[in-house]
């Protein structure tokens, strides 16, 4: 794994973590949990809720991992498959984002530093539409040329997981002057992913 680690290009890693990047700080369900759990509980319960969350997204995307791996190994033409109903997915993603103008909701926060970890991961994990989007964002940034796609889904993942852990443990830490700032924002950061996901549907339906 550490191999296959090193043989994915560095270009590959920065793309994926400049596209994950534009994710983590659009305003969604999983940022404004954090930002309630901070500013209810304080900064413990702010970053034990991105702590939550961040195991949630790692969930998805082992599962992720383990259906792509018997997946290719049993259909290996069902991979194209995957890859247009993911492109299919970002579009309608695209089009949802673009044209949601409603706020997004606030979920309350705990200040028992479990119970926010607990709500964190649930809330997550619980949501299918994670899921959706790990199975059609990860594969796109793998190359079967390399190795294993499965194998490279679990590298991309885990830093998925845990960039977006370091950046919601930032925001639940400072919650109360980062709330402000996102909801200002909201509308450009909600065009500006409207069109990378975009951009992503095309690219994986291209390629």
């Amino acid at each position: 794994m550490f191999d296959l680690a090193l043989s994915i290009p560095l270009w590959t890693y920065v793309t994926f973590m400049g596209a994950a990047l534009v994710l983590y700080i659009t305003p969604g369900a999983d940022m404004m949990f954090t930002l309630a759990s901070g500013m209810r509980g304080g900064a413990r319960s702010g970053m034990a809720a991105a702590a939550g969350i961040g195991l949630g997204v790692m969930g998805h995307v082992v599962i992720a991992a383990a259906g792509l791996a018997v997946l290719l190994v049993t259909y290996p033409i069902a991979y194209d498959g995957l890859r247009y109903a993911g492109a299919a997915y970002l579009l309608w993603l695209a089009y949802h984002t673009w044209t949601d103008t409603s706020d997004p909701a606030r979920r309350e926060g705990r200040s028992d530093t479990w119970r926010a970890f607990r709500r964190g991961f649930l809330t997550n994990i619980l949501n299918p539409k994670v899921g959706l989007f790990v199975l059609a964002f990860l594969p796109q940034f793998a190359d079967p040329a390399i190795g294993p796609v499965w194998q490279q889904i679990l590298i991309l993942g885990t830093l998925l997981a845990f960039g977006e852990l370091a950046v919601y443990c930032v925001l639940g830490g400072f919650a109360g002057l980062a709330a402000a700032r996102i909801q200002r924002a909201s509308g450009w950061l909600g065009k500006l992913s409207a069109i990378v996901f975009g951009g992503l549907a095309l690219r994986l339906a291209w390629n």
